[in-house]
């Protein structure tokens, strides 16, 4: 007989660290939080990677752009690994797997070898994948988009911490005696270590599901119809969302890895100054990823699905607006203002469609997680290629995805995702019409 602990929970108190649904939600966010320093623990500190290693701007862009496009792959092989080996199982790979090249890229002396060793940590990012699954496991249906926000919110927060942290990391290194080539090097073995340190943590204390771990339970599915990868991928509305993804996440896992760069060279500053004002965008996310999962839920339990997606649709206009206004903004006080304004429309937008994700089929929470995710890093990987572009600035790079954008909201305003379906409590899935 089933117990209030082996089912999903219906509320979220977030200073609540008992049982396995609170116990797995805060591994699962703080796990995220530090897959995000070894991920981009190297952006805030290529100001001295690039002077190391004598990097061109199409170089440093390249490195850019495979920081993000191994992740496309990657989150599409952790979906299906979620749905049928487990999201605890998955996750400890990924961390064992990724924490080796982030603690060995300091053996890279050239372009090509850092290029490579990039490339490989790029594939840490399908984390993000796992911790949204995993939450939409322990949560019911009318909360599961505002739990998606919050813990991938806090997890996404590590991209901002980074900016500022590792810069500090790199500089105490100096402080004893080393040189600053010496110093990005011995600092990436930080988070690699934290990484492997996360990884028994998710193994020994966490679950898969409220019930218990996929190889201890018969799973629900295992009875009925499992939906194929192609099947699942039939329903316009995962491309539509992971074109949004493209516009939101991506935007984001750009200016993370652009950020540091384009304040130093732009407003003459040190790396530490640099990374304080791109912490500033990632710190955002404390609230403003969380707070579109919690309007989503608001309006969904309203309006539906399809009040989910104009809200989507909304904050892609508006974040659009906002990154245009950043790209001509020319000063430094206009560039912080206009950065926290898109910021903060562009993390909800993250919310918000994770908010919709879980909904589409629930059937296929993993694989529909890793496209919409994947979608994400794409977006990330074609606004890298305008970075790298000889003939355009930075500053023309995001007012021309500033532009691309806004008219994506435009579209997805055409977007109908359907209306949900009221369950009751007992029932665990969430229907379309």
């Amino acid at each position: 007989m089933n117990s209030l602990a082996n089912k999903p929970l219906e509320t979220l108190s977030i200073f609540r660290f008992k049982g396995i649904q609170m116990r797995t939600f805060h591994i699962t966010w703080i796990t995220f939080f530090v897959c995000f320093f070894g991920w981009f623990g190297l952006a805030p500190l290529m100001p001295a990677i690039r002077a190391d290693l004598g990097l061109t701007k199409p170089q440093v862009g390249n490195t850019i752009i495979a920081a993000v496009s191994a992740t496309i792959f990657a989150r599409l092989i952790v979906g299906r690994l979620c749905d049928t080996w487990g999201p605890r199982k998955t996750y400890t790979a990924l961390l064992v797997l990724g924490a080796f090249p982030v603690m060995l890229v300091g053996l890279a002396h050239d372009y090509a070898t850092f290029l490579l060793f990039r490339l490989a940590i790029g594939v840490i990012g399908a984390s993000f994948v796992i911790t949204q699954f995993h939450t939409s496991m322990m949560f019911a249906p009318k909360i599961k988009g505002t739990a998606n926000a919050v813990a991938g919110g806090w997890g996404n927060l590590g991209g901002g911490i980074t900016q500022l942290a590792m810069p500090v990391i790199m500089a105490t290194i100096v402080g004893f005696g080393y040189t600053k080539p010496e110093a990005w090097r011995l600092a990436m073995v930080f988070p690699g270590v934290l990484m492997l340190i996360m990884a028994f943590v998710y193994f020994r204390y966490t679950k898969d599901t409220p019930n218990g771990n996929f190889d201890e339970i018969q799973r629900t599915t295992s009875k009925g119809e499992k939906v194929s990868f192609w099947k699942a991928c039939a329903d316009i509305r995962v491309w539509a969302l992971a074109l949004a993804y493209a516009c939101c996440f991506g935007m984001e896992i750009t200016f993370d890895g652009i950020a540091s760069l384009y304040f130093f060279d732009n407003f003459d500053m040190k790396e530490t100054e640099a990374g304080f004002w791109a912490m500033l965008f990632g710190f955002m996310n404390i609230f403003a990823r969380a707070l579109g999962g919690i309007v989503a839920d608001k309006v969904g339990n309203k309006f539906g699905l399809r009040g989910k997606g104009i809200l989507l649709a909304g904050l892609l206009l508006l974040e659009g607006g906002g990154i245009m206004l950043f790209a001509t903004s020319g000063n430094l006080p206009l560039a912080i203002l206009s950065m926290i304004t898109f910021a903060m429309f562009l993390k909800m937008a993250n919310g918000s469609t994770y908010a919709i994700v879980p909904f589409v089929n629930p059937k296929a929470v993993g694989v529909i997680s890793g496209v919409v995710g994947a979608g994400g890093n794409i977006g990330g990987m074609m606004m890298g290629f305008l970075f790298k572009s000889q003939s355009i600035s930075y500053g023309q790079a995001f007012l021309y995805i500033g532009g691309i954008v806004a008219a994506t909201g435009l579209l997805l305003f055409l977007v109908n995702f359907g209306k949900t379906v009221i369950l009751k409590p007992a029932e665990t899935e969430l229907q379309t019409a």
